[in-house]
């Protein structure tokens, strides 16, 4: 019988990437809706972006609705105007503020050009071993900027993105690839995946897909509960190029997220700005098909806690266990849920038996075209 397990309204502990850091440079106050309540973004004159509860402490007037005064954000309401600490900097009308006028100020990250906020339920702040890395080479001119997307997933829950990590076989039915290897590695915050891929053949002749030569090598790793970056090597038809691409999301309600994703590509010899920002955003545009099939799957399928597993399935029950660390508070972080484990999976049996597939599709195509 299927566990779809219990309902719960805790969101992970963790950085959580709100988007591109320009989106909020533009003088204007911005409303996110995550973590079960709305927040506030807005830049300071120092160039800081801070992040507030949205929700005035006086009357409960909307900040996003209001506007940027000096260095505080002001209430639409009555223009109380809070600073990025958090603190009730002015009340115009008012001779003094009051001493405990304060408002909640998350703890925010700007980082590769992204801007990250800090969630605990506990409202500990972030250990420094805990962070989101620097990716070498963003900001140089041997990259392009960040091509970026972003997608509100309704009647779903976080943990079907992070199942992803291990799920070997789901890339040969849903993303159309056929892995020929697929590694995983679990170390404290850290969760990777490892893969070579080709291309399908047999989808090419029906669908017009693009992948007839395809070789993929892939990384992808999990900094905490939401933010993966992932390394790509493609090359096809005596072409390579290389990228970077971000799979991240935010929760917004315990069962609705925010999906973003976003590429960077190596500017290759003698290649044009923009032909390399082009590139950047077709990677974008292939991370972003790939998510809308994975999409439709969510849309369909039901939470699963106690999922029936085959040899070739991976690691699910130890990813879970891994990612149950940003649910409970820190205290309750037990050895296992950090320990470092590793797992190849075989694929031998499986590239055995999708040759085979392949061949046949092949042959009903060609008899189809005859």
């Amino acid at each position: 019988m299927i566990d779809s397990g219990p309902h719960s309204r805790r969101f992970a502990r963790g950085w959580h990437c709100l988007g591109l850091e320009r989106t909020f440079q533009d003088g204007k106050p911005h409303q996110i809706d995550a973590f079960g309540t709305s927040l506030v973004v807005f830049q300071s004159r120092d160039g800081q972006l801070n992040v507030l509860d949205a929700y005035c402490r006086h009357m409960g007037g909307n900040l996003a609705q209001g506007s940027i005064k000096g260095d505080a954000i002001a209430c639409p309401f009555h223009d109380w105007r809070w600073g990025g600490d958090g603190s009730c900097a002015e009340i115009p009308y008012s001779r003094r503020v009051p001493r405990l006028a304060r408002t909640r100020s998350w703890v925010t990250l700007q980082r590769n050009g992204h801007l990250y906020v800090w969630n605990d339920p506990q409202l500990r702040p972030p250990p420094e071993d805990v962070t989101i890395p620097e990716l070498e080479g963003y900001g140089t001119d041997e990259w392009t900027e960040w091509s970026w997307n972003s997608l509100l997933i309704e009647g779903s829950n976080c943990r079907e993105v992070i199942d992803n990590v291990v799920d070997m076989a789901h890339f040969y039915y849903v993303h159309l690839v056929k892995p020929t290897s697929f590694r995983n590695v679990f170390d404290k915050h850290i969760a990777s995946q490892y893969m070579s891929a080709l291309g399908r053949p047999d989808i090419e002749l029906e669908t017009n897909y693009g992948q007839e030569g395809l070789v993929m090598d892939s990384w992808a790793t999990y900094y905490g509960p939401s933010f993966m970056v992932n390394g790509q090597t493609l090359a096809s038809a005596g072409q390579s190029a290389e990228g970077l691409l971000i799979n991240c999301h935010y929760p917004v309600t315990d069962n609705s997220f925010v999906l973003q994703w976003g590429a960077i590509v190596r500017k290759s010899p003698g290649m044009s700005d923009s032909a390399a920002q082009e590139l950047a955003d077709t990677f974008a545009s292939s991370l972003g098909d790939a998510f809308l099939q994975d999409v439709e799957v969510w849309k369909g399928k039901a939470r699963v806690d106690n999922p029936l597993l085959c040899d070739e399935d991976g690691p699910v029950y130890q990813l879970r266990r891994w990612y149950e660390q940003f649910y409970v508070d820190v205290e309750d972080v037990s050895p296992e849920m950090v320990a470092r484990f590793e797992f190849e999976v075989d694929t031998v049996t499986a590239q055995d038996k999708w040759d085979k597939e392949i061949a046949l599709n092949i042959a009903s195509a060609q008899n189809l075209v005859t």
